[in-house]
């Protein structure tokens, strides 16, 4: 103990703590957490260099504040990165200030409680050795010690410019300095717009992004000869996983997880410059499957917005192909409700549309999405030789929960592999390969268009452009006529006018891109959005990229997806509106507003309930999921929730989260139905500012069985000088307006 007195005595020791906490903590957390960028860690030197000249000499009631908010913000940088994958902004810092919220989100625990304990621990040291030296004269400083955090800065920002990263925010910023550039940019564009006055911004020029092109030389002499169309879609899977991919572009990763489905693409005609428009599942597939791009942001999902619609949808796939005598099937090993597939995948003409339920036999893993892998593809062989005993044609499309987070698999491919993650890959490559060669051995593949893809790309460390790098892979009776790398520039934007092209079916024009059954003289121009980036090909070989800041960067790339690609140069201002113009223009090709457009996520349908709800995703009883909600608008909310059974009563909870972070709803957290008294609820609230991935999470347990009769959301513009008048309680997120 007179060891360490002595220590926390010396001259150098408020220092010393100083520097230990705000360097040598962050340092050694980036490393912990394998956030390791070269610029991340010179961010870190930056922003402890300037805390330490600023505090440390500083009374340590003035630097106290300023350490406890450091800290603050980088533990809720640790856990939001960890919950969401994003840092926060600015705005998110109101929540902290929310009792409500701040007890919901933690309720389950920290996903790194260590974070804090250490932080905790530094300031306790940093606080020790103030007190212990408060009768000592620090040593000051050399001025020219002020000119490190600004040459570090300098040399971040410089290296940015003229190496830009694609890695993620939190790998090359921390939170204080992130905040700065985006204040930065955001002031730099503001400058631009004063700069150049009241000048009306030119329509965007969309022509290239919507057209439906079958100009192109077909590659087989005579319509397809297949009769059925299986599409198979793995989720997550990005195209680094297929070898020939791999190979096309020499890319400098060299894992091969899945080497059954590489042995396929060699046999099949596979596309390495194939692109993934989004995340998330629902958006895929209505990319894939109506020829439109979805939402690029984090708009309502496209599929939602197709339930308002009466025309458009009769040109999706589905329907297409169930208007020529086809019929239609939809089948995937997770409950259809989540994201409402149970309502989305009729409407777009699939005749059958089956979730979990349809599987009866014993999963080999319990895993919370669903059915594991090697089950759900023995589930879909049954499911295709029922198909086969009918004269009728068929289309099926599966789609796979496995490889979706948290994942799951055996103990034996966990044992083989350094994380959960590759085991639970190399367990959907097992049961794919037994899949394909059951279809093969059956006879299945000498009748069947098969495409093989994946809904979105879960990402690779360190690979460039992963998360919009996707695979697509073809299995005909006509192979022979087909290559073995398709060239050019395609994505899911191009799946459903492939399929038609491929029998030779009319395409509708309102369905948009280019046909994978053909060669195409010239580039085309396609677009992307992921990982928060805004990414644009123009088919003359320039791939441009944008952040949320809209600062684009361009690059000199002669396709999309490449291992390498030259940076040129940069720009704000009236062009990268430009671009964020055409990504407006595509996200409005359903509806123009999300105003006053009813949501009806309600069904007759009658949902047994499980005994405890234990997961908010997994057990929503609604798809209610990732809706855009302008600001100025008020949305309103009918709930109507019935027992069906007349001897067991339910428990009803209602949630909101907004990009997965809780928002506390004024309305009691449980709720109890009776068979004599069912749930009938009215609210609203009003949205001051925009909210975008907002989710319903409905969730119910108990011993009996229950139905949805109605949950309708409808957002339409407020009126704030007008009282509401409803029969119901009104449920207010944030200050009513003024």
């Amino acid at each position: 103990m007179d060891f360490i007195h002595r220590c926390l005595q010396h001259p150098l020791a408020p220092l010393v703590s100083l520097a230990g906490l705000v360097l040598v903590v962050p340092l050694g957390l980036r490393l912990a957490l394998g956030w390791s960028d070269p610029l991340g860690y010179l961010s870190d030197l930056a922003l402890a260099s300037l805390l330490i000249l600023l505090l440390y000499r500083r009374p340590w009631w003035l630097a106290l504040p300023v350490l406890l908010t450091w800290s603050l913000l980088t533990a809720v940088a640790v856990e939001l990165v960890s919950a969401v994958s994003r840092l926060p902004d600015v705005g998110d810092l109101h929540y902290l200030a929310d009792p409500r919220f701040m007890e919901n989100s933690t309720a389950g625990g920290l996903s790194h409680p260590w974070v804090p304990a250490t932080l905790v621990t530094g300031l306790a040291i940093w606080l020790a050795s103030r007190r212990a030296g408060r009768s000592q004269s620090a040593p000051r400083l050399p001025r020219a010690a002020w000119l490190i955090p600004l040459a570090l800065l300098v040399a971040h920002g410089a290296i940015q410019y003229l190496r830009p990263s694609d890695a993620d925010q939190w790998r090359l910023f921390n939170l204080p300095h992130q905040w700065l550039v985006a204040g930065i940019g955001n002031a730099q564009m503001r400058l631009e717009e004063w700069l150049e006055g009241d000048v009306v911004e030119p329509p965007p020029q969309m022509a290239g992004l919507t057209r439906l092109d079958l100009n192109g030389r077909k590659l087989l002499k005579a319509p397809g000869r297949a009769r059925n169309v299986l599409i198979v879609t793995l989720e997550g899977i990005p195209g680094a996983y297929v070898g020939v991919s791999r190979a096309a572009f020499n890319s400098s990763y060299r894992e091969n997880l899945m080497p059954n489905l590489s042995a396929w693409a060699e046999r099949g005609m596979n596309t390495p410059d194939y692109v993934l428009h989004n995340h998330q599942t629902i958006r895929g597939l209505y990319t894939m499957l109506c020829g439109d791009y979805d939402k690029l942001d984090n708009g309502t999902p496209k599929g939602i917005e197709m339930l308002t619609q009466k025309q458009r949808n009769r040109a999706c796939l589905p329907a297409q192909l169930r208007s020529r005598g086809f019929s239609t099937h939809y089948l995937q090993g997770a409950d259809l409700r989540f994201m409402a597939k149970d309502r989305i995948m009729p409407h777009i003409g699939f005749q059958t549309t089956r979730g979990l339920e349809w599987f009866k036999k014993p999963s080999y893993l319990d895993f919370q999405w669903g059915k594991d892998d090697k089950s759900f593809f023995e589930g879909a062989l049954d499911y295709i030789a029922q198909l086969r005993q009918k004269k009728q044609p068929w289309m099926l499309t599966l789609l796979t929960v496995g490889t979706h987070q948290p994942y799951s698999a055996p103990d034996e491919y966990l044992q083989r592999h350094d994380s959960l993650k590759q085991a639970a890959v190399a367990y959907l490559d097992d049961a794919l390969g037994d899949f394909l060669a059951e279809l093969e051995r059956s006879g299945v593949l000498k009748d069947t268009l098969v495409i093989i893809t994946s809904d979105e790309s879960h990402g690779i460390d360190g690979v460039r452009l992963a998360s919009a790098w996707g695979f697509n892979l073809v299995l005909v009776p006509e192979q022979a006529q087909l290559p073995r790398l398709k060239s050019g520039v395609y994505g899911h934007l191009d799946l459903s006018a492939s399929v038609l092209d491929y029998f030779g079916f009319p395409v509708p024009r309102t369905l948009s891109g280019r046909s994978l059954f053909r060669d195409y003289a010239q580039g085309r121009e396609i677009m992307s959005y992921t990982n928060g980036k805004l990414r644009y090909h123009d088919g003359r070989g320039t791939l441009t990229e944008c952040d949320v800041q809209q600062r684009c960067r361009y690059y000199a790339s002669e396709g999309f997806i490449a291992e390498r690609a030259a940076f040129l140069g940069q720009y704000g201002g009236r062009r990268a509106r430009q671009m964020t113009a055409r990504a407006g223009e595509l996200d409005h090709s359903l509806l123009r507003t999300s105003l006053n457009q009813l949501y009806q996520f309600g069904s007759p349908t009658v949902i047994r309930l499980n005994r405890k709800a234990k997961n908010d995703w997994t057990d929503n009883l609604i798809g209610a999921q990732y809706l855009e909600l302008p600001k100025g608008t008020l949305t309103r909310v009918r709930l109507t929730v019935r027992s069906v059974d007349p001897r067991q009563n339910a428990y009803i909870l209602l949630k909101a989260k907004e990009f997965e972070q809780d928002v506390p709803l004024d309305i009691p957290e449980r709720m109890l139905v009776t068979p004599e008294r069912p749930l009938e609820m009215d609210f609203s609230f009003y949205n001051l500012e925009p909210r975008k991935a907002f989710s319903f999470h409905l969730l119910g347990y108990g011993r009996g069985a229950i139905e949805v009769t109605d949950f309708s959301v409808i957002t339409e513009p407020a009126e704030p000088s007008a009282p509401m008048d409803e029969p119901h309680p009104q449920v207010i997120l944030g200050p009513k307006p003024s």
